[in-house]
């Protein structure tokens, strides 16, 4: 599996743990605690905060572990990877059409952050999906 493969892997797997927590964190607290004294914005802060650390950690600790030369990348990795956040780009677009209506709506400002963070987490896992996806099958058989 090339660097850019295993890192895309882990980056989908990233977004869906750092999610998984904020949810954790947040959900419990809806039952129970009406949506103006909820809190969830530091919990979100800090699960995007540490999705971008983890990242970045493995992102070092991937290159250390690859062969020599292993992180290159050559037309083919560009390709997909361009692909790959092509996929993604579109969900973010589609994440923030939805935040411009909730907005228009006057919906509470939990759920915009909520929409548009959802929006991030779909975009992450459709494009990790579509980049491996790639890398299995080849660009031509998408």
């Amino acid at each position: 599996m090339a660097y850019q493969e295993k890192y895309a892997l882990v980056f989908g797997i990233i977004a869906v743990l750092a999610y998984g927590v904020y949810i954790a964190l947040v959900a419990p607290q809806l039952a129970s605690t009406p949506l103006a004294e909820l809190d969830w914005v530091a919990p979100m802060l800090w699960s995007i905060g540490g999705a971008i650390v983890a990242g970045i950690i493995v992102g070092i600790v991937l290159g250390i572990v690859s062969p020599k030369g292993a992180d290159r990348s050559d037309e083919r990795d560009k390709r997909i990877s361009s692909f790959g956040d092509n996929v993604g780009n579109s969900i973010v677009v589609i994440g923030g059409v939805a935040v411009i209506i909730l907005s228009m709506l006057r919906v509470d400002w939990f759920w915009i952050a909520n929409a548009m963070y959802l929006a991030f987490v779909i975009s992450a896992v459709l494009s990790t999906m579509a980049k491996l996806g790639a890398y299995r099958v080849g660009l031509d058989s998408l």
